[in-house]
């Protein structure tokens, strides 16, 4: 699964994208995001307060309960703001 950051998520983790093979645990969206705060300090930092990090599953919003079976791609960013 390809895993794609945004903003200072990327900044954060160091990284824009990364494929990664993931556990069988890890079910959902945000199971998939506490999975990741584990593989760096970076990926800690940026991901330490998962409640305001968005998600987007295949390109379409998500919520942390969606399953990730199957996916391909899995966005992270940040809360965004408008204007």
């Amino acid at each position: 699964m390809r895993v794609v950051y945004f903003a200072w998520v990327r900044e954060r983790v160091g990284l824009e994208e990364e494929d990664v093979e993931v556990p069988a645990e890890v079910k959902t969206a945000g199971d998939l995001v506490s999975w990741l705060r584990e593989r760096s300090p970076g990926h800690a930092f940026a991901l330490e307060e998962p409640d305001i990090i968005r998600i987007a599953v295949d390109r379409v919003h998500a919520q942390p309960d969606q399953p990730i079976a199957g996916a391909r791609e899995v966005a992270l960013f940040p809360p965004m703001t408008g204007g």
